[in-house]
């Protein structure tokens, strides 16, 4: 048996991306060179002339690390998505309960019962964040996720981070409810919560040693460098740039109606930027890093792609 609300929206994510690798260059200590060139100290016994010297091999980091925090949250996005394994009626039924029905809030509701009764109200604004349509759905919003969640959680720490994904997943589903507020198709997906933080990392993002920056460092390092005040990030042509980018995708896949898959879906674009605002508004509640002036960060977001 079919659930009765036939469609759903989808809360998929679209913008631009940049996946970076980090690496590290180990430096010769000042002491080790002068021992090396200085022609008082003897040579080791087991080396012999002739021979080129054993170097030790500095250890390798992996090319793409992920912290805990963010791989907890991919984790429950796909152990929650194994209900798609449940016999039909009870995988609608779990959609209708967690999934966010802006019906739910309407005040002429005569005659239609949704699952998950007033409770619902409450917890729907987050948990139908975890739920997807299927993999090419929860594909999408990972593959978003991985390199801002990444310094996202890296910068903020485990709880910072999840509470910030919560909030922002409130937030799109706000803007949702203000945008279709009759509506009795649910709406699922976490791409509320991926565009906020993809908003929140632009704040620090292309600031110099930052994961977007020519000049970066290692990935902890680069996660946590002092982010641009929000007035003087929307100066900078980098953060227009991106702002630009994402809104066009955004509005092509969302008023153009471009879907991931031939289902009778759309996507919820309105969702996507309300986490997207509420990330970029939101972000200094929730950074523990301490910001720097505008002098200060006017100097530090300076990058090498200034003297291309």
């Amino acid at each position: 048996m079919r659930r009765p609300f036939q469609d759903f929206l989808l809360c998929t994510c679209a913008g631009p991306a940049k996946a970076t690798i980090s690496k590290r260059i180990v430096p010769i200590a000042p002491e080790s060179e002068a021992a090396l060139d200085s022609p008082h100290d003897s040579p080791p016994q087991d080396s012999q002339p002739g021979l080129p010297a054993a170097h030790e091999e500095a250890p390798r980091e992996p090319v793409l690390t992920l912290p805990a925090a963010l791989t907890a949250y991919i984790v429950l996005l796909a152990v929650i998505h194994l209900r798609v394994l449940l016999p039909p009626e009870l995988e609608n039924w779990t959609i209708d309960v967690f999934g966010f029905i802006p019906k739910r809030y309407d005040s002429s509701l005569l005659n239609l019962q949704i699952p998950g009764g007033a409770g619902a109200k409450v917890w729907t604004f987050v948990t139908y964040s975890l739920l997807h349509a299927n993999l090419t759905h929860l594909g999408f919003n990972v593959l978003w996720l991985l390199p801002f969640g990444s310094a996202l959680a890296r910068r903020f720490g485990a709880v910072r981070f999840f509470l910030f994904l919560a909030v922002t997943a409130a937030a799109g589903a706000l803007a949702h409810l203000v945008t279709h507020e009759h509506a009795v198709a649910p709406m699922i997906g976490a791409s509320a919560s991926v565009s906020g933080a993809m908003a929140a990392a632009i704040r620090f993002a292309f600031v110099r040693g930052s994961f977007l920056s020519f000049n970066r460092s290692d990935a902890d390092t680069a996660a946590r460098v002092p982010a641009l005040p929000l007035s003087r990030a929307l100066r900078d042509g980098r953060v227009v740039g991106f702002l630009a980018v994402w809104f066009g995708v955004n509005i092509i896949f969302g008023v153009g109606a471009i879907g991931i898959d031939s289902e009778t879906t759309s996507v919820a674009w309105q969702a996507h930027i309300g986490g997207f605002f509420a990330g970029l508004l939101l972000f200094a509640l929730f950074d523990p890093v301490p910001r720097v002036r505008n002098d200060a960060a006017d100097a530090s977001s300076q990058d090498v792609s200034d003297r291309i």
